[in-house]
């Protein structure tokens, strides 16, 4: 097992910093590392590594939203308004209805097998487009306008309601039937986990006023209770849906609003501890990729990508009509919303691991997704941010 972090680490952080020096994003080496290493390939990390990579890569998302959260001035989030609402859910629908439209006239396979893979693809990751988002607010771009705040929170928000029509579509194919109560638990997701988040960012704001102590503890502290947020949202998930990822960035960006030199001073460490994050995060998505699945597919499956990803734009667009924005920043937008890498990864094969039919499509299509799109979006972002935003 150790043999085998010093080679992820070792080789991830050599091949992202070649890809750097080519002006191409380090993630693109991470991934490439992870299927270089990964069971598909030479199978040099450790079954012990995978078995625990769902949850390491969790800790690596909490690293960046907790990162994004405090960071994200909820100020900021009320200028922008209806379209940071309209950002959590759009694009995604965009997306979902055109695969469900195109996946059954180039794979001949069922409409409902159509809406799971839709909804395998739909989600964007925010692990590829919060650190972006971050390093513009560092640099000032776009922040007149709040456009990186309104595109971390979309990214943020937009996973759960991919998830819960997931777990619909899967209980249809299953004979259950579509619950449309399941539904209603986005809002409420949504809700309760900016509630608790926004609770516990209070306490403890109010906490490290009163009480000395490093900052050091005071990050190991909010890492403990973020894990909590996510252990209590997979423990109530099947009574009362819980955003565990939401509230970690509710209770930093409380923090921020009530102790904001403090905010500051722990963004930094979470910069530092995403470095390692990061890799770790990219290199088992990159694992978790079969690449032999690719050559099945092939252009057939870029093609449906491809359309898809254009739909999702002109979803983007419909999210920021009447809005200050200009057609370049709007343009931006659309492009910021294209990574997909770490709900793919994770949710991908679970129609095949549950029998469906159309399982192994459904993983084809996502791998490709993840081998296009989060390599084009992270480029496309960090080439055009300076062109395109004030």
């Amino acid at each position: 097992m150790l043999f085998s972090f010093a080679v992820i680490l070792l080789t991830g952080l050599a091949l992202g910093g070649v890809l750097q020096k080519l002006r191409l994003p380090g993630l693109l080496g991470m991934i490439i590392t992870g299927i270089a290493l990964g069971p598909y390939a030479l199978n040099l990390i450790a079954p012990e590594i995978l078995r625990v990579s769902a949850d390491l890569r969790q800790i690596a998302l909490i690293v960046i939203l907790t990162r994004a959260g405090l960071a994200l001035d909820i100020k900021d989030l009320k200028k922008v308004g209806r379209p940071a609402v309209l950002m959590c859910f759009v694009p995604a629908t965009f997306e979902l209805v055109t695969i469900t439209v195109f996946a059954p006239l180039l794979f001949g396979i069922t409409y409902l097998e159509a809406a799971i893979m839709g909804a395998v693809l739909a989600a964007v990751s925010p692990a590829v487009v919060v650190p972006r988002m971050l390093k513009m607010m560092e640099s000032g771009y776009g922040i007149k306008k709040s456009i990186p705040q309104l595109i971390m929170a979309g990214a943020s928000a937009d996973d759960i309601y991919v998830i819960v029509l997931f777990t619909s579509f899967l209980g249809m194919y299953q004979g259950q039937g579509f619950d449309a109560a399941s539904l209603v638990k986005i809002p409420v997701s949504i809700g309760l986990g900016l509630l608790l988040g926004i609770a516990s960012g209070l306490l403890l704001a109010f906490l490290f006023k009163k009480v000395h102590m490093r900052d050091t503890v005071k990050v190991i502290l909010l890492f403990s209770i973020a894990f909590l947020f996510v252990s209590l949202e997979q423990a109530t998930q099947d009574v009362i849906p819980v955003s565990g990822l939401l509230a970690v960035m509710a209770m930093g960006g409380t923090i921020l609003k009530k102790h904001e030199a403090l905010a500051k001073r722990l963004s930094g460490k979470y910069s530092k501890i995403w470095v390692g994050a990061e890799l770790l995060l990219f290199v088992l998505v990159g694992a978790a990729v079969d690449i032999r699945l690719v050559g099945s597919a092939g252009l057939t499956a870029i093609a449906l990508v491809s359309i898809a990803l254009v739909f999702r734009m002109m979803g983007v667009f419909v999210c920021l009509i009447k809005t200050k924005l200009s057609r370049k920043e709007k343009l931006f937008a659309a492009i910021s919303y294209l990574p997909k890498a770490t709900v793919q990864a994770a949710i991908g094969g679970i129609p095949l691991a549950m029998g469906i039919s159309a399982g192994n499509t459904i993983l084809t299509v996502a791998v490709i997704a993840i081998m296009i799109t989060a390599p084009l979006g992270a480029i496309g972002i960090d080439s055009t941010y300076k062109k395109l935003l004030k």
